[in-house]
């Protein structure tokens, strides 16, 4: 390859890129979640790893089973960490797909089935994988069941919260809405997880591995639904979102 092919080459690789940065975008954040991931996992097994969770769980309960802070903060994050539960996330994701299906959004209410079936399968099936056990039941403010590792309420809440927040940025043409629309899907999934660790109910390496995986998983889902979505509106297919009436 010449000189000049070589500029060519990445001049047209530049202007695919500018042309489908959130595409880029989806496959920089799957790369990194998936790293990300596989890091924890490593370290979870070695002493540095094991040190810094336990630092962190010692920090935010000086004495087990009390969390730092004034007791309403306690009572608050336990109402929280319930937004990251199945059974709230279930009730949520049966009203957001029946709005989709009302407003003939087809596609993103699939996606959305797929999205949150698929995370509790990811998240049951990699737990059992490294069954690891949670911290000592002394520290535990909140009732626990199966392994560790990840934390399902952060993948669960991550794979819903995010992708209901892609969803919703196709609706608002003002980028600083759509901005605070995702900003606020993140906070939320971010504000989850943190309650599991601050109530005992996880390693804080369990938390940031829920995150990583369930941040890959809803990109990956949205990148189907962008290519499906693309081909589907070439070839006038009714799997296709339509607009609302």
């Amino acid at each position: 390859m010449t000189a000049d092919q070589t500029v060519t080459f990445f001049r047209r690789a530049l202007r695919i890129a500018r042309a489908e940065i959130a595409a880029v975008s989806a496959l920089f954040i799957i790369a990194l979640g998936v790293m990300t991931f596989v890091e924890l996992a490593d370290d979870m097994t070695e002493a540095d790893g094991q040190a810094f969770d336990q630092s962190i769980l010692n920090w935010v309960q000086p004495v087990a089973g009390e969390p730092r802070g004034p007791w309403w903060m306690k009572e608050a994050a336990a109402d929280l960490t319930s937004l990251g539960g199945i059974s709230v996330l279930a009730l949520f994701a049966t009203i957001a797909i029946v709005f989709l299906l009302i407003h003939r959004k087809r596609l993103s209410a699939l996606l959305l089935v797929v999205g949150l079936a698929g995370g509790v399968a990811l998240s049951e099936g990699l737990k059992a994988i490294f069954e690891r056990e949670r911290p000592p039941a002394a520290f535990q403010a909140v009732e626990t069941i199966n392994a560790s590792f990840p934390s399902g309420h952060a993948l669960l809440a991550t794979v819903f919260y995010l992708s209901l927040g892609v969803m919703l940025t196709r609706a608002f043409p003002r980028r600083h809405v759509k901005a605070f629309v995702l900003g606020a899907a993140i906070a939320i999934a971010l504000l989850i997880g943190t309650t599991r660790v601050y109530l005992g109910a996880h390693w804080a390496s369990d938390v940031l591995a829920g995150w990583s995986i369930g941040a890959a998983w809803a990109m990956a889902l949205w990148l189907v639904a962008y290519a499906v979505e693309r081909r589907q509106i070439a070839h006038h297919s009714p799997l296709q979102d339509q607009p609302a009436p």
